[in-house]
């Protein structure tokens, strides 16, 4: 949770229950040169159901934030593990 606030209780869009929350996350997309990671992603997470999943807005500001990375991504370096 950001700014420690309180979590949010949501109904979940796949099972109707209450008691979804949302988790901030970090996803990645694309590999090498072309990798882009985004950082404090909301995904609604159900403890009824187990479902997580990205609202119809996430996704699109995903794709906003992906066709402008130029202008959002800030470069940092990034160490990488291979799982073996």
């Amino acid at each position: 949770m950001l700014n420690n606030m309180k979590p949010t209780i949501l109904l979940c869009d796949m099972c109707g229950e209450s008691g979804a929350q949302i988790r901030y996350v970090t996803r990645s997309y694309g590999k090498g040169a072309n990798l882009l990671v985004i950082e404090n992603v909301p995904v609604i997470t159900c403890p009824n159901c187990g479902e997580s999943y990205l609202t119809a807005e996430t996704m699109h500001e995903i794709a906003r934030i992906k066709l402008h990375r130029r202008s959002f991504a800030k470069p940092r370096p990034v160490a990488v593990a291979s799982f073996a």
